[in-house]
């Protein structure tokens, strides 16, 4: 791979110089209080809305999981069935919510957007399941095949920020986001992370993946327009200190709303999994309030219920 503003030679790095704290933090990290988090929280598991004469339908299966259906085929992003989010499911946060539609009650999936190698976004026993029983279509950003190939996956796209895949009628671009990867203390910025703009027909999706926020928000809705549904996140943002760089707070999300020209955005990465010393229902709390200050409405950017649909066109 040749050298590029986000990539030196060897590792991948965030323009904007949001480079996340080094590991050597983590301790401090650690000894943050915690809000608690119940150990459990019910979730009735959801059967999928048929497409019908929808142009796309998303669910919400949890975490940053969303099920895209389109009339070329369905789409998957970050998909994570596990029970926790670390190494052989052993260690790492446990979920504290199921997923919400149950995973043998999933429609035949194409295609899978895999944002990044995080624990809780690739999650390697999910796509060996996906890969036995649809044998998807895997796109990621550069330095991650090798890992998705390792779950059984076959068939993996590689781009880089800004690069496109188009399969029939469905268009997908890498876009850029600001974060860091890691599967371990070595590994650091090895591969790339980013978000992904979908254009299925006539409608156009943006899946940010996981991110701080930063100008690329802008510069994805100048180069490729403006966007009918966003999918951004809005928890694991606390503490500033540590989180700023990797994560966006809802406050920032709105803005990203906004700087997207996005019609509609719905909110993701929260009430799963705790990562981060906020309480579980602190994101949709500082959401609400960020979109008043900023006049927009609940129609414009909200929070589905855990396997509730949503129905474009």
């Amino acid at each position: 791979m040749q050298k590029s503003d986000h990539f030196d030679g060897v590792k991948f790095f965030n323009p904007t110089g949001a480079n996340g704290q080094p590991f050597t933090a983590l301790p401090r990290l650690l000894r943050t209080p915690q809000a608690p988090w119940p150990a459990h929280v019910d979730v009735q598991p959801q059967q999928v809305s048929p497409l019908a004469d929808a142009s796309v339908v998303v669910t919400f299966i949890g975490h940053s999981t969303w099920l895209i259906q389109t009339p070329v085929g369905n789409l998957m992003t970050d998909p994570m069935y596990s029970r926790r989010a670390g190494p052989f499911n052993l260690v790492g946060p446990s979920r504290v919510r199921d997923p919400a539609v149950s995973f043998d009650d999933l429609p035949p999936v194409s295609v899978v957007l895999l944002s990044h190698n995080h624990y809780d976004h690739c999650d390697l026993p999910t796509l060996r399941r996906l890969a036995q029983r649809f044998n998807p279509l895997v796109v990621t950003p550069l330095g991650n095949a090798r890992l998705v190939r390792s779950a059984g996956i076959e068939r993996v796209e590689e781009r880089d920020w800004w690069g496109r895949l188009e399969l029939q009628s469905l268009v997908i671009t890498l876009t850029p986001a600001q974060h860091f990867s890691a599967r371990g203390p070595f590994d650091r910025n090895r591969a790339l992370w980013g978000g992904f703009r979908i254009q299925a027909g006539a409608a156009r999706l943006y899946f940010a993946g996981d991110t701080g926020y930063g100008p690329f928000f802008r510069d994805i809705g100048q180069r490729l327009g403006p966007t009918d549904l966003a999918l951004l996140p809005i928890g694991a943002y606390e503490p500033r200190w540590f989180m700023k760089d990797i994560h966006m707070n809802p406050a920032e999300a709105v803005q990203a709303h906004l700087d997207l020209e996005a019609t509609q955005s719905l909110a993701m990465h929260y009430g799963t999994f705790q990562l981060t010393p906020e309480a579980i229902d602190e994101p949709l709390r500082a959401l609400d309030e960020a979109r008043r200050s900023r006049n927009v409405s609940n129609a414009q950017f909200r929070a589905l219920q855990f396997g509730e649909s949503l129905r474009l066109g």
